[in-house]
């Protein structure tokens, strides 16, 4: 499996390594103050993040806090109690009390390891803070083994409507391996719960774990197909250098699938989702009968506004994109002194926000091209002629006069045509 260094030509090389998170990439975001952002009074996107997981898995790079210890649940408070008032702050501070609020979005780290308690202070803080009448989409990452009977009664209370459950593996020695606390039958047994809350469920896999064999991976397609749940996620494993998995592989300890092998099994997964009704509306996300589509991440990806709060989480705003210290206690001492964490950013050019929604748009199968004239004044297809013919010629993507569409091979792909599309384009201003 290739290494993904995060270097600026690993980024933009156009292969299926590298999973675009953002644009521009974060290593162009400069150090700023919070003062800069400007707002609108457009639908609002929220995201908010906890650090705190129950393990450090082993193929993970992100920013995580194992929780261990007798002070864990003192910690998680004094968190969450920074968390509502920086919601406070923000909304206060932009003015975004009266914004439409489109969705809701609660990451990490693993939200669902919170206490009852303190999932209720953040509900409440955000709905005594924002208008969220309608009841918008509001989902909640959870880990099978922390989401009870109890908690699960709390959720539905609490009006989140989708639970996104990172099962990544139902073989048991795969999640041995990567240094999960769950099994199969746990996993099953979540799912199970989560169902009873009437939320839209989504699984997370992930294809090309260690010890991952077509045998293994034709076993939790399988499994993830016979829960019936609405919505299946299938991301490929990427290997960085601050992962477990990179120090076990330079010592030999494990196996990592090729690039070619993770390319079959996502293939597989791919072909029986398919089979199944399940339809794509993103290269990684396929739902039942193409209903039940997520709604933060497309909003997001189409350049709308989305506040970001907590330890090192990144949003919108206008045309800044932010994100906040990513210490957990500079985060902390930024609320304690009443200021907003935002730690870097970048304002969007107009060449950055044409590049933007071409790379991110791709994201979700298609792009629409008359929008993207109604937007920035050009079309698309005369300006990246080159580029999307070849990509046509090649079978990524299908071309009519109103949109781009990945084709099933460009969905195998990823971010591979967008990526391709967004060089051409970036090639045009230099």
């Amino acid at each position: 499996m290739t290494i993904n260094t995060r270097k600026e030509h690993d980024y933009w090389d156009p292969n299926r390594t590298g999973f675009v998170t953002n644009y521009p990439n974060f290593m162009q975001w400069r150090r700023m103050e919070s003062g800069q952002m400007g707002t609108e009074g457009k639908p609002l996107n929220l995201y908010l993040h906890t650090p705190f997981c129950v393990q450090r898995c082993s193929y993970c790079y992100y920013k995580t806090t194992n929780l261990r210890g007798t002070d864990k649940n003192a910690r998680m408070e004094r968190y969450v109690n920074a968390l509502c008032q920086e919601i406070k702050l923000a909304a206060d501070h932009y003015q975004l009390g009266n914004r439409p609020i489109n969705s809701i979005y609660f990451g990490g780290g693993t939200p669902s390891l919170l206490p009852e308690a303190l999932l209720e202070r953040v509900a409440q803080t955000l709905q005594d803070t924002f208008k969220l009448g309608h009841q918008p989409e509001f989902t909640l990452e959870a880990e099978p083994i922390t989401l009870t009977p109890g908690k699960a009664e709390l959720l539905k209370s609490l009006n989140v409507n989708r639970i996104s459950m990172g099962v990544q593996s139902f073989d048991d020695g795969i999640i041995k391996g990567s240094n999960r606390s769950d099994s199969e039958k746990k996993a099953l047994k979540a799912i199970e719960i989560a169902k009873q809350t009437g939320a839209v469920i989504n699984i997370d896999l992930m294809s090309g774990l260690a010890g991952e064999t077509m045998d293994t991976w034709r076993h939790s397609v399988g499994r993830a197909l016979s829960t019936g749940v609405e919505s299946i996620t299938v991301y490929k494993t990427e290997l960085y250098t601050n992962s477990t998995y990179y120090k076990q592989l330079r010592d030999q300890t494990i196996v990592l699938p090729s690039d070619e092998e993770e390319l079959v099994y996502m293939q597989y997964a791919q072909d029986r989702l398919m089979e199944a009704g399940y339809q794509p509306w993103s290269f990684y996300t396929f739902t039942k009968n193409g209903e039940n589509v997520h709604k933060h991440s497309p909003s997001i990806f189409r350049g709308d506004d989305c506040y970001a709060f907590g330890v090192s989480a990144f949003g919108r705003l206008g045309d800044w994109v932010f994100q906040n210290s990513n210490e957990e206690e500079r985060y902390l001492q930024f609320i304690d002194e009443g200021q907003i964490p935002v730690q870097r950013g970048h304002f969007l050019t107009s060449q950055d926000n044409m590049t933007r929604d071409v790379v991110l748009t791709m994201k979700l199968v298609s792009l629409n091209l008359d929008n993207f004239q109604a937007k920035y004044g050009f079309r698309l297809e005369k300006l990246c002629a080159d580029a999307i013919g070849e990509l046509r010629n090649e079978g990524y993507i299908d071309v009519s006069e109103e949109e781009i569409r990945l084709t099933p091979k460009g969905v195998l792909h990823g971010d591979y045509s967008g990526k391709r599309i967004a060089q051409s384009l970036m090639r045009m201003y230099h």
